[in-house]
């Protein structure tokens, strides 16, 4: 099986349990400052034989076991042109059919460069849920760490993408701008950005340093300090006080129970916000937090 996979390979916390094809190799965009995933990967879309046979291959493996979600990797698969992501998704459907959802990351670009009309066909092919990576609702934040999109343009994207019934899926950052900088308003304008997107799943991660990053370089150059324990748990706190529910359009399911996160937290938005808040009171007053050693990696 390993053999199928050019690694390292990737996929978001609740595909644990998804089948992962590899459609693309990288990431098309793969300059922002904090994320080491594909920084030893040339970015290469697959051709539509290779991918083909992978699927054959993993049949193969499962011939005995139901395949019922199926994860498109690496990091911005929704890059590949529309007519062979419908190949993909057809040849799924006729490999794979008791296959119930189809998920794949997507960068702000990917979103930019397809139609309604192409991810209207993608949903009507399969594509049940797009992840995209919004990091921080705060222009600045987003500059920072070269995103190269601004804020409003993630939303209108975003909107795009669920106005196609496809289902979206947007990860967040915490203690993005280490201590040197103002966190107030990368706070304030994340939970504007939850609010404004409304999307089906939110999560919040906590920031990891990696080796070679520039974000790393930075650190050790004395440019960058890090932001970790009780003072990410503050700004979790503000994210979701910030939050204007009465503007939120639709039940939000919210985690931040990743491996990287200092209290573990999930609910509904936005009836479990205060109860999460009280949670994190709670962890900040008794310092109830979960520490790992793999802060710096």
């Amino acid at each position: 099986m390993y053999d199928l996979y050019d690694f390292p390979l990737y996929r978001p916390p609740s595909e644990a349990y998804s089948l992962i094809i590899q459609i693309t190799l990288g990431c098309s965009h793969n300059r922002c400052t904090f994320c080491s995933m594909y920084k030893d990967k040339k970015f290469v879309i697959k051709p539509i034989e290779d991918i083909k046979s992978d699927i054959d291959a993993f049949r193969a493996l499962y011939k005995n076991r139901a395949v019922e979600k199926i994860f498109l990797a690496d990091g911005d698969a929704l890059i590949v042109p529309t007519d062979i992501l419908i190949q993909v998704l057809d040849y799924i459907r006729e490999v794979f059919p008791e296959c119930k959802r189809v998920s794949i990351y997507g960068t702000a670009i990917a979103i930019h460069q397809k139609s309604i009309e192409d991810l209207k066909k993608l949903y009507e092919k399969g594509l049940t849920l797009v992840y995209l990576g919004v990091e921080s609702g705060d222009d600045d934040a987003l500059k920072f760490i070269k995103k190269g999109v601004k804020a409003e343009k993630i939303v209108e994207l975003s909107k795009k993408i669920m106005s196609t019934g496809i289902d979206l899926s947007i990860t967040l950052i915490a203690g993005l701008l280490g201590k040197y900088q103002d966190n107030k308003m990368h706070a304030i304008n994340t939970a504007k950005i939850i609010t404004d997107i409304s999307p089906k799943y939110a999560s919040i991660l906590n920031l990891r340093l990696y080796e070679g990053t520039e974000l790393y370089n930075l650190m050790q150059e004395g440019k960058y300090e890090y932001m970790e324990g009780i003072e990410v748990l503050k700004e979790m706190r503000l994210i979701l006080s910030s939050i204007e529910t009465s503007k939120i359009t639709r039940p939000i399911i919210f985690r931040a129970n990743h491996a990287s996160n200092y209290l573990n937290l999930k609910g509904n938005l936005p009836e479990d916000i205060p109860r999460m808040i009280k949670e994190i009171d709670y962890a900040i007053e008794n310092e109830a937090i979960n520490v790992n050693n793999y802060r710096f990696l």
